[in-house]
């Protein structure tokens, strides 16, 4: 196994690229890993249970669109140090910049999304599974985060809260459309609403988790590693059609099936796939696929 590369501050895009490194966060605050194909995404503020602050949006949008130009990443696991997942929005480092917020709050014309909005989004937007392993505290802006992603594992004793409604807000980090694809309407409104608070197991049987794990680091890894072992490619395709049609009519959803396969039918590594699948006959075999061609 290849040792886990960590980006320091240090270190320049330029030189990252030279070495098939991501950057590392500009601020410190969130860190990029790669092992064996394995983007790990931590959120580092122990002190202040890893809460949100610009600064941390920034790095989680900078991080975000790294490992989408890096094709040799398989997936992506976001977790935060220190057994806590992360608070939600520092209010109190964010009110003491309220020009950050207001050029912050203001959507980038390209894409659709504001810095909030895009330090959770450009994680659902990337081409590989993203997974999510919470611990300790999940509110406000976590939730938002972790619903992003493709499967999120949880602590049972974990805490989860859609916190904005303390602060008399509401989701605004891409949350509501999230939510609206995971939960129930009459859910969502009460957990918007309300900003109860409620631990893992309650979390998945919500639908708001995907599964109960006593160590959720560990099942992430486990997962990615099993996802690894499949086409970069049918996966990328995988994730985006179901995103995409998810909601959407028999018609369009049959037509990107034949779209998407078309693409498949002559990539490269369908085909080292395909003689992976032939020559395992039920054994293991480990197939060195190429970088992914799906962007």
């Amino acid at each position: 196994m290849t040792a886990r590369t960590e980006h320091s501050s240090a270190t320049t895009a330029q030189e990252a690229s030279a070495r098939n490194e991501g950057p590392a966060s500009r601020h410190g605050e969130v860190t990029l890993n790669v092992e064996d194909g394995i983007a790990y995404v931590t959120l580092r503020r122990p002190g202040k249970l890893n809460s949100l602050t610009l600064s941390v949006l920034d790095d989680l949008v900078a991080t975000a669109h790294r490992i989408r130009r890096d094709r040799t990443i398989r997936a992506v696991i976001l977790a935060g140090e220190d057994h806590n997942f992360t608070a939600g929005l520092d209010f109190g480092s964010a009110l003491k910049t309220p020009a950050g917020i207001a050029k912050a709050f203001v959507p980038r014309p390209w894409r659709g999304t504001n810095t909030f909005q895009e330090a959770c989004w450009a994680f659902r937007r990337l081409p590989v599974p993203v997974i999510a392993a919470v611990e300790g505290f999940c509110f406000g802006g976590g939730v938002q985060l972790v619903a992003a992603a493709d499967y999120r594992f949880t602590t049972a004793d974990a805490q989860w809260s859609v916190l904005e409604a303390k602060w008399g807000l509401i989701p605004d980090m891409s949350g509501i459309f999230s939510l609206k694809q995971l939960l129930p309407i009459d859910t969502a409104k009460r957990l918007t609403m309300t900003g109860e608070v409620f631990d893992g197991t309650r979390a998945v049987e919500l639908g708001l988790a995907s599964e109960v794990a006593e160590d959720p680091a560990g099942a992430a890894r486990a997962l990615a590693e099993e996802l690894a072992t499949r086409s970069p490619d049918s996966v990328a395709y995988a994730k985006r059609i179901i995103d995409e049609t998810w909601t959407a009519g028999p018609r369009r959803t049959f037509f990107m099936e034949r779209a998407r396969q078309a693409r498949l039918l002559v990539a490269k590594n369908t085909k080292i796939a395909q003689k992976a699948a032939a020559k395992a006959r039920g054994a293991v075999v480990d197939a060195r696929f190429k970088p992914r061609e799906v962007r």
